[in-house]
C-alpha cells in the first residue's frame, strides 16, 4: 500500500521518507520538516490521530492529509479535529493527487 501511496503521491523530485509507525513519523518530522506528510490513522505505537497532534505541537503549520481505509464518519472526524488539512480513502487513491496539489 505504501508503495502505491507513493506511486501517486511523489514526483520523480519528490524525497520520500517512509515511517513504520507514529512515533518514528513524529521524530522524522522533528528532524526533517517535510512539506507534506501523508499518514494512516492505524498505526503501531502512536497511531496516527495522536501523531498528528505531536507533529502540530512541533510545527503548528504542518499540512497532514490522513489516507485511511476506514472512511467513517468517525474516523474523519477525528482526523479533522486532531488537525489533518485532508482525508482520503485508501479505496480511492486517485483523490490524493488532487489533494496534494489541489491546495
Amino acid at each position: 500500500m505504501r508503495q502505491a501511496i507513493r506511486d501517486v503521491a511523489a514526483g520523480k523530485q519528490d524525497t520520500v521518507i517512509e515511517c513504520s509507525n507514529g512515533e518514528e513519523a513524529v521524530e522524522h518530522f522533528g528532524s526533517e520538516r517535510p512539506d507534506l506528510v501523508l499518514m494512516d490513522i492505524s498505526m503501531p505505537l502512536l497511531d496516527g490521530i495522536e501523531a498528528a497532534r505531536a507533529i502540530l505541537a512541533i510545527d503548528p503549520a504542518a499540512r497532514i492529509v490522513m489516507v485511511s481505509e476506514n472512511d467513517s464518519e468517525p474516523f474523519r472526524k477525528a482526523s479533522f479535529s486532531a488537525g489533518a488539512s485532508a482525508f482520503v480513502s485508501k479505496n480511492n487513491l486517485f483523490d490524493l493527487e488532487s489533494v496534494i496539489h489541489g491546495q
